[in-house]
């Protein structure tokens, strides 16, 4: 999303929004860009040099939104939509010859009929949708699906619902100042998001309230998918605001998966979540990807840890990715303020022909910042591709900073590939900053130490290997979803 501003509405009297007409495809309808009469004359400059296959998708995301509903969404997401349109003139389709998509093929994507997914809100009454917390919010295709989400039990004053059902007053003004609050780092899969999202799910605990024994589980479902082998690619574009205000803390599990049949269909999740964690406040997030095989799954985390006078913030990352034919996280931390704590934590793991990847960057702008990332991924499958770029950078007033990262990655099977890159960018000259990499098999010692004490060596690889995810694993604050984790890495590797 490119920043906006935050000034009135346009008159009425403004001029109307400009068509492409020029880059439309025959019989499609245009993309419609907002612009003043200053800026009317640059539109079809920027519109020239525009990827008409980028185009394409966007109008056919407008097209899904029907006039009606479009002319009914709150302003925060019209806003969006907006400024995403604008943004996305900028952007063409990545390809490898692009450093951050180097080893990333996005040519499945190309070559498929993306469509987006039309599904209704309401689920077929044997849909079940399950958690062990209390606080689920279901989101179905890209909407908040308030007749199975479970929102009853919730501390006074937290919202967590739909933005269209926010009623006028502060929490609404800060919703709206979050999503203008100048995160201008997005590529082209957050603009599209941002043209195409149905809706906009919300989470806001106000100043000092604590939601942490019984996690708010987000569960972002997908029913709507192709066959394999076809051609056709459904596309859901589902975005999740979190804002926990001075002093507030909050434990989110998002949850990602195929529902019904859809479970091993294939579709493509094209998923935002923006979270500001105001000064004094904590959020802990636990993020699982556990998407079709066949699926494609690209998701932006953005990230602002705001600190003016006192307490710092605290963001802890919690990450396990084990579904997707592709799947890529594109995560972005930006410590506003000092003595600020990012602590983030990811296991992938790769057993088919699939291809893991994150992409993160953590911005350190102010003094004594901590930060410590730990990147875990098994590739099993002779096919599987681990793909991490770490950056780390440390600007020249983030003095007294304390960072780390580490990167490991197995690979279990001949062929397997990983492809990683941690890089620290250093600026400030009073630092304590490291980070390594290690990519192997298993160790012969380790396995040998098993078999000195009767284990079969199967069993003890096997051991070797869940033990690896699980120091990940093991972080999850709420036990039932830990549990539930542990079971299926369980599943997962006792089947390959």
């Amino acid at each position: 999303m490119t920043c906006c501003s935050s000034s009135a509405p346009v008159a009425a009297s403004a001029p109307p929004p400009l068509p492409l007409r020029s880059l439309r495809r025959p019989g499609a309808a245009s993309l419609i860009l907002p612009v003043s009469r200053t800026s009317r004359r640059l539109v079809p400059v920027r519109a020239a040099l525009s990827d008409p296959f980028v185009l394409e998708i966007a109008e056919k995301f407008e097209d899904s939104l029907s006039s009606a509903a479009a002319a009914a969404s709150p302003p925060p997401l019209q806003k969006l939509r907006d400024c995403s349109s604008q943004s996305l003139l900028s952007k063409r389709w990545p390809s490898n010859k692009d450093e951050p998509f180097r080893f990333t093929n996005l040519a499945f994507l190309k070559s498929s009929l993306l469509l987006p997914a039309s599904s209704p809100i309401a689920l077929p009454v044997e849909t079940p949708l399950d958690s062990p917390s209390p606080h689920l919010l279901a989101v179905v295709d890209g909407r908040v699906a308030p007749s199975v989400s479970r929102l009853d039990a919730l501390p006074t004053g937290v919202f967590v619902g739909s933005v269209s059902t926010i009623p006028p007053g502060p929490t609404l003004d800060r919703v709206v100042s979050a999503l203008t609050g100048g995160f201008t780092d997005g590529d082209l899969f957050w603009d599209l998001n941002g043209v195409g999202a149905p809706d906009l799910a919300v989470i806001f605990v106000p100043a000092g309230v604590r939601v942490v024994d019984e996690p708010i589980h987000v569960q972002l479902c997908y029913s709507e998918g192709g066959d394999v082998g076809s051609e056709c690619l459904p596309v859901s574009n589902p975005r999740v605001l979190v804002v926990a205000e001075k002093g507030a803390e909050v434990v989110i599990v998002e949850e990602h998966l195929g529902i019904e049949e859809n479970a091993e269909r294939c579709y493509w999740a094209n998923s935002v979540m923006e979270i500001s964690i105001g000064e004094g406040a904590k959020v802990v997030h636990s993020y699982l990807q556990k998407q079709s095989v066949n699926a494609a799954h690209i998701k932006w985390t953005s990230t602002r840890q705001f600190v003016y006078f006192e307490a710092s913030s605290i963001y802890e990352l919690i990450e396990v990715s084990t579904g997707g034919r592709l799947s890529r996280h594109n995560l972005h931390i930006q410590q506003l303020g000092p003595d600020t704590v990012s602590e983030l934590a990811a296991f992938h793991i790769s057993r088919n022909d699939q291809t893991q990847d994150l992409h993160s960057t953590l911005i350190l702008d102010h003094p004594r910042g901590y930060s410590r990332q730990l990147h875990k991924c098994i590739v099993s499958h002779s096919s599987g591709q681990a793909v991490f770029d770490g950056n780390i950078r440390v600007n020249r007033f983030a003095q007294q900073t304390d960072a780390g990262q580490l990167t490991r990655t197995l690979l279990l099977a001949p062929h397997a590939t990983a492809n990683v890159k941690p890089n620290l960018q250093i600026i400030a000259d009073d630092v304590k900053c490291s980070h390594g990499a290690a990519i192997s098999d298993l160790e012969e010692d380790q396995l040998f130490y098993f078999q000195a004490r009767g284990i079969d060596p199967k069993t003890a690889r096997d051991a070797l290997v869940f033990s690896f995810g699980a120091e990940v694993i093991s972080r999850i604050p709420f036990e039932p979803i830990k549990k539930s984790v542990s079971s299926q890495l369980k599943h997962l590797l006792s089947t390959q």
